[in-house]
């Protein structure tokens, strides 16, 4: 039987507008201002290490290390205050036939933190793993391929449900069939078009659409 793996920030949980508003606010307190438009344009899909990594080449400095704790504290606090599961996201799960996990590019705390906090944990059995299990995150494939060989399956029978650019050209780097979904708060009008181009065999906005969608792939 196939896997379908999920990415979590923006496919599980709708928290992509809450950390990336706090994204905002940590380039402008760094002197560099951001809209959280602008943010989700510039990192949606990275892990924090790749973020921050790519914010000192931007700055042209190294970030004291208090940068990335203050903002995770922030993330974590607005997670439990305001993190919503995706719309239909818990049924439309539930309703698959197929072998699942999720792979983010968040840390394996924050991942477990989310699923906690929308009621989405039992739909994994404890099937999670994070950019942090490896050496090279998004857009490199290998979160995807180590989620499948951690789940005994092969790259050819594993869907991917992606909502960054960054994502969709991990998962076909990692020559696995790639579900675009644009229905968290965060999709521009242009996401649709942008996971098309960088290589989604479909697009989906709602969750309704999933169970159907994934019915037509070969796993």
């Amino acid at each position: 039987m196939g896997l379908v793996i999920f990415d979590c920030d923006g496919v599980l949980v709708d928290s992509e507008i809450l950390a990336h508003e706090l994204l905002a606010e940590m380039m402008t307190e760094l002197g560099h201002p951001r809209t959280t438009a602008e943010a989700i344009e510039e990192f949606a899909g990275r892990s924090l290490p790749d973020i921050l990594a790519y914010v000192e080449g931007v700055l042209g400095r190294k970030l004291p290390d208090e940068v990335g704790l203050r903002y995770g504290r922030r993330l974590a606090h607005r997670l439990r205050d305001d993190l919503k599961p995706i719309a239909g996201v818990k049924a439309a799960i539930a309703s698959l036939h197929h072998r699942r996990c999720v792979a983010s590019s968040s840390s394996l705390e924050r991942i477990r933190l989310s699923l906690d906090v929308t009621g989405l944990t039992s739909l994994f059995g404890g099937n999670i793993f994070s950019a942090m299990q490896v050496a090279h995150g998004k857009p490199a494939p290998d979160l995807y391929l180590f989620a499948a060989s951690m789940m005994g399956v092969g790259a050819t029978q594993c869907v991917i449900v992606e909502d960054s650019p960054l994502g969709v050209r991990a998962g076909v780097s990692a020559r696995m069939m790639v579900i675009g979904f644009a229905g968290g708060a965060h999709a521009s009008p242009n996401l649709a078009q942008n996971l098309s181009t960088a290589g989604a065999r479909m697009v989906i906005s709602s969750m309704s659409e999933l169970g159907s969608t994934i019915a037509g792939f070969p796993i």
